[in-house]
């Protein structure tokens, strides 16, 4: 019921993410990948596989009805991991979301996020990846905190998109946009507009 109900709202992408204590998320998200499969409304649109585990994407989107996304990979395993896991996706027919995350830590400012894109990204086409598959999510953090250090990291994220479109070829970027509503609590207009995830193409 709320896969349809984002799809009627305008959803062009149906994220599923099961990663919860209380939950078998292997066997749950695998479940609902086959239910949703049979459902023609929920179906029409790209499946997203969205979890903190490998193991867990790395089962579930064998599952996956069409051709979806794997959210995600990132180098902080290190680079052959990352080369595996990548080529893993796309040998199983799906795109794959490359967060800004490296051996050293989440990107949070233009210089590492463009850094790290850009490392990913030159290793992931020497390694035949095609860069149509890959999707950066340069990371969004929560604006308007007040704290000093943070002024700068709304600019800093449009910035790095910018750079990556115009500097990392066919590449797309994603960004989880409710990252940055955590700083308007009591706000629900603002939070409820901000919830979401775009992605550019």
């Amino acid at each position: 019921q709320i896969a349809k109900k984002q799809i009627e709202n305008g959803a062009q992408i149906i994220d599923i993410n099961m990663d919860d204590g209380l939950l078998d998320s292997k066997s749950e998200m695998i479940h609902f990948l086959k239910l949703i499969a049979c459902e023609p409304d929920i179906a029409k649109v790209p499946i997203m596989v969205d979890s903190s585990k490998w193991d867990i994407l790395s089962e579930c989107m064998r599952w996956i009805p069409g051709r979806g996304i794997v959210n995600s990979i990132s180098l902080k395993d290190g680079e052959s991991l990352f080369i595996e896991r990548a080529k893993e996706i796309v040998s199983n027919g799906h795109a794959f979301v490359v967060m800004a995350f490296d051996e050293d830590g989440q990107a949070d400012t233009f210089e590492r996020k463009t850094e790290i894109c850009h490392r990913a990204y030159w290793l992931l086409v020497e390694n035949g990846i095609m860069p149509s598959d890959i999707i950066f999510d340069p990371n969004i953090f929560a604006i308007a905190t007040g704290i000093e250090e943070h002024n700068n990291y709304a600019v800093d994220f449009i910035e790095a998109t910018r750079w990556i479109k115009e500097n990392l070829p066919h590449a797309r970027v994603s960004g989880g946009v409710s990252n940055i509503s955590f700083s308007f609590r009591g706000n629900n207009i603002v939070r409820e507009a901000m919830h979401s995830a775009f992605l550019f193409h």
